[in-house]
């Protein structure tokens, strides 16, 4: 199994490209398919825009990416420094006016089989989880 791996990057637009490229290369090998690994990818990126974007508000805090194989599951941990986020209090996007942004929350909550926001003194911890492909553990990895 492959050991976690976590990435440190300043909240800044410009660093989302190696982060993609990491979770990339940890989930090569993986049993997800090739379109499923791209929307998990997608998923996770929408949530560290959100996090530049909304809690730190263009200024360059640290963001860290934490990514781990668990036996049924992957999980990724989003932690932040910025202004916490609490779910409850962003209403939903009426999808049948179509503007540019905004489809964050749904892409992430569609992708993910569990989402967890945990506000924090200091910003917020997201918990993404999604099962593996049916067949098992990734004990290949």
């Amino acid at each position: 199994m492959k050991s976690p791996r976590r990435i440190v990057f300043p909240s800044e637009p410009a660093h989302l490209a190696k982060v993609r490229e990491g979770m990339r290369d940890f989930l090569d090998g993986s049993r997800f398919s090739e379109e499923e690994v791209a929307r998990i990818i997608m998923a996770v990126d929408e949530a560290c825009t959100n996090i530049i974007r909304h809690a730190h508000a263009g200024l360059p805090k640290p963001v860290r990416l934490e990514m781990k194989w668990l036996r049924d599951r992957l999980r990724f941990v989003l932690r932040d420094y910025g202004t916490p986020f609490h779910p409850l209090t962003v209403q939903s996007r009426d999808f049948q006016i179509a503007l540019p942004g905004g489809y964050g929350l749904f892409i992430i909550g569609t992708v993910f089989d569990h989402v967890d926001y945990a506000p924090q003194a200091k910003g917020t911890r997201l918990t993404l989880e999604k099962l593996l492909p049916q067949g098992g553990t990734q004990s290949s990895l």
